[in-house]
């Protein structure tokens, strides 16, 4: 790995994490190339922003829980294959309900470059320190639909303010946010703007 890159667990304490693409539960249906553990990674510089994020939530009562960081190029092409096989069905429903997964990259859910490759960009949300559960969003990660774009329409107003936290939070401490998807922010102040990373999560 890297020696700028690190798992986060290890130098941002109390934050919880469920790398989705290192399991069977993400939208192509099983782990992803490149995933070899369930751990998140990312470069010093996002560790300590996510420091910064993770005391501003809990300063409000809640916690942060990551599904993921640093991504190797060689899932970001593994995302672009598995686009173009034909539909199966296994994970349309939940995932991409309202567009064929051809179109998957004619609407910005999937590219042939990710600012996660850099180690700079994070997957997440908010759960209640109380109660352990997740706020409420108005859709889940990867849900890759218009509800899941950052100011939707349709959503509830408890899941739109929750919105709001999370993006507030992530804003205050240097994280620029990804229209798209409500889930999704990039630290503004990269240490590696031009570089995609391709070394495995082991």
């Amino acid at each position: 790995m890297n020696e700028d890159f690190v798992y986060v667990d290890s130098v941002v304490p109390a934050v919880r994490w469920d790398a989705k693409y290192a399991t069977w539960d993400n939208f192509t249906g099983k782990p992803v190339d490149g995933y070899l553990t369930n751990r998140i990674v990312g470069t010093r510089a996002l560790c300590a922003a996510l420091e910064k994020a993770r005391d501003k939530a809990a300063a409000s009562g809640f916690g942060l829980l990551l599904w993921d960081g640093y991504r190797p190029q060689r899932a970001v092409d593994c995302f672009l294959r598995w686009s173009e096989l034909p539909e199966d069905g296994r994970t349309k429903r939940r995932h991409y309900p309202n567009i064929d997964r051809a179109e998957m990259v004619e609407h910005g859910y999937v590219a042939e470059k990710s600012g996660h490759s850099r180690g700079c960009s994070v997957d997440l949300t908010l759960y209640h320190l109380a109660t352990d559960e997740l706020a409420q969003m108005g859709g889940g990660h990867d849900l890759m639909d218009p509800i899941s774009h950052l100011h939707a329409r349709g959503i509830t107003r408890t899941e739109a303010r929750n919105r709001e936290y999370l993006s507030s939070i992530m804003d205050d401490s240097g994280f620029a946010p990804y229209d798209f998807e409500w889930w999704h922010y990039t630290l503004r102040d990269e240490p590696y703007p031009d570089v995609h990373f391709d070394f495995p999560i082991i």
